[in-house]
């Protein structure tokens, strides 16, 4: 039986031994996410469209862990990260910190490893072409419109595969920052790493964060702990619901707010052990359907679905 902890259970654990971090693993980041894609794009109740998608995605997240093998990301020295205790603000934020063109690397190589996948639909093999051509400057331009959620700058087709490496390079930092590095940030709904909106949150199962849950970032895929039964897009407690699709899958639900009227979704890792966010969020649109149907608004984007409306 899952064990829920109440506000009031969890701020005393915190007291003890609660994990409020929860950094990625480097060594299977994407490797995870390219074989729950897969095991996804393979569920029955998927629709052929949906499911092409998401074994495109599997190929993508399959590059990303390759390019990130190859990467190894200059980390903010002890004067980068005591400026951002002082301010408050994330050790990396997509704001302040200057990217290298490293991450320009990490494109190429996603574009080369994801043209050479037998049997690639058209599309997706003229992006990676049209990609592999264009300059830096129009690559670092679209790049900043993505971070910053400018959507008329951003070409539709290019933007998950410039999104992808722009992750590479992000959880190239994460995964080798220190606790220490890493502070409590003022706006709880925004990641402590790099100050990216998360794409969705998971309970998780194991042996020391049973019952707790964590927002998972889209970008740096860093973990911050967020109590239940609290929304996470503007923090009230009052008119929150749960919604998932009848018969549907048991690991994954929506928590929708009547406060702000916006949803994110929230995976079960006790339901089903293999849930991965931006995977499972990305399976899951026939959810979003419903509730846009029902007047609720996504709270933010799944990093691997241009969307700009």
């Amino acid at each position: 039986m899952q064990r829920i902890l109440d506000p009031g259970q969890i701020e005393a654990f915190a007291q003890r031994d609660l994990q409020r971090l929860r950094l990625p693993d480097r060594a299977r980041v994407f490797s995870t996410r390219a074989a729950r894609l897969r095991q996804q794009s393979e569920a029955g109740a998927i629709g052929h469209a949906i499911g092409e998608y998401l074994k495109l995605m599997a190929h993508l997240a399959d590059a990303q862990q390759i390019a990130l093998t190859n990467l190894e990301s200059a980390l903010p020295d002890a004067e980068q990260i005591a400026h951002a205790r002082t301010f408050h603000m994330p050790p990396v934020s997509v704001v302040g910190w200057r990217r290298k063109e490293q991450w320009l690397r990490s494109l190429d190589l996603i574009c080369e490893s994801v043209a050479a996948v037998p049997d690639l639909p058209q599309q997706a093999s003229a992006v990676c072409d049209l990609l592999r051509n264009l300059e830096s400057d129009q690559l670092e331009a679209q790049a900043d419109s993505l971070l910053a959620a400018q959507t008329s700058a951003v070409d539709a087709a290019s933007a998950p595969f410039i999104m992808a490496a722009l992750q590479v390079y992000w959880v190239s930092l994460a995964s080798r920052l220190s606790l220490d590095a890493i502070q409590e940030l003022d706006v709880p709904g925004v990641c402590p790493t790099c100050g990216t909106l998360p794409v969705a949150s998971v309970v998780r199962a194991d042996s020391r964060s049973q019952g707790l849950r964590y927002l998972h970032c889209a970008l740096c895929a860093t973990e911050w702990h967020m109590v239940r039964v609290k929304c996470s897009h503007c923090q009230t407690t009052q008119g929150i619901s749960y919604q998932s699709i009848e018969n549907g899958p048991r690991g994954i639900r929506a928590e929708c707010c009547d406060t702000c009227h916006t949803y994110r979704k929230i995976l079960y890792q006790e339901e089903d052990s293999a849930v991965e966010p931006v995977a499972d969020d990305l399976a899951s649109l026939a959810l979003d359907l419903l509730l846009s149907d029902a007047g609720y608004h996504r709270a933010s984007s799944n990093p691997l679905l241009w969307n700009p409306s």
